[in-house]
């Protein structure tokens, strides 16, 4: 079984850094760890199209270097690809929507070990995790649940309103705030710099240090982190390989038809508003 790089940062209480990648082709994740700068690489299952094949060559390509790997997944069906996530050999994942206290435990047992002591449902398999048939059923199976990092996000009005029950469930390691998701929830759809928004952005992350769980943000820019780190975050989450290339296409094409034909009309028409990670 593999070392869990964002567990060991996690034990340590050593600050960590992922990115999120959208494209399940593996050359990508390669670039990430060629770079040799994140500890791990988000794979945001919840909104990328993907089959289980590519999750386990995303699997094989992690392996490739010291790092680490996470996945996204939607709020249904959470077991089923948490499961198949981590027999892929993606290690950690990230549970989109819980809104409840049965939910966040729903979350963790999906992870854990069916054994006394880890209390999870997660049962034996011969998948990548386990070289197929070289290590199912073994302790070192039930040792790499248990380091598996179960982080969740708290982006739903009932969630913040909640929170610390949520937090409370035993086998929560790390959570984010999603302020799009809450300031639609609480009928500010698409005002994420809401007053009501970030205040609720400063309780999750104090409520969580209180606790004892990890807190960590995304990013798109690296000046933003100030704001986090003075609050005592130390997990992070910067870039989405969709956001880099729309950036990228946009300014880069807007500049060449300046040069090319002035006045065109695709230099507004193409302008449709900032990206996503602008607006964090």
């Amino acid at each position: 079984m593999r070392r869990n790089r964002l567990r060991e940062r996690l034990n340590a209480d050593e600050p960590s850094l992922g990115t999120h990648l959208h494209c399940s082709w593996p050359g990508m994740v390669e670039l990430v760890g060629q770079s040799k700068m994140f500890d791990y690489v988000e794979f945001v299952g919840e909104y990328a199209p993907y089959d289980l094949y590519e999750l386990e060559n995303i699997g094989r390509a992690v392996e490739l270097f010291e790092m680490s790997s996470m996945m996204k997944v939607e709020q249904e069906p959470r077991t089923f690809l948490a499961i198949r996530s981590i027999g892929s050999g993606i290690q950690n994942i990230l549970f989109a929507d819980p809104r409840t206290v049965e939910d966040v435990q729903d979350c963790v047992r999906a992870v854990r070990a069916e054994s006394p002591d880890s209390g999870g449902i997660h049962g034996v398999g011969m998948r990548r995790d386990v070289g197929y048939v070289r290590e199912p059923g073994t302790p070192a199976f039930v040792e790499a649940l248990d380091d598996a990092v179960v982080a969740i996000m708290i982006e739903k009005e009932s969630a913040v309103q909640d929170l610390e029950k949520l937090l409370s469930v035993p086998g929560v390691d790390m959570v984010q705030f999603g302020p799009a998701d809450y300031s639609m929830s609480i009928g500010l759809t698409g005002q994420w710099q809401h007053a009501r928004v970030k205040e609720a952005e400063k309780f999750v992350i104090e409520t969580s240090l209180k606790l004892g769980v990890a807190p960590r943000v995304e990013l798109s820019r690296v000046e933003d982190a100030s704001y986090y780190l003075d609050l005592g975050v130390k997990h992070f989450c910067i870039g989405w390989d969709v956001n880099i290339l729309f950036d990228w296409f946009r300014n880069n094409g807007r500049a060449m038809l300046e040069v090319l034909r002035p006045g065109d009309d695709a230099l507004t028409e193409g302008d449709s508003g900032p990206a996503y990670g602008d607006k964090q």
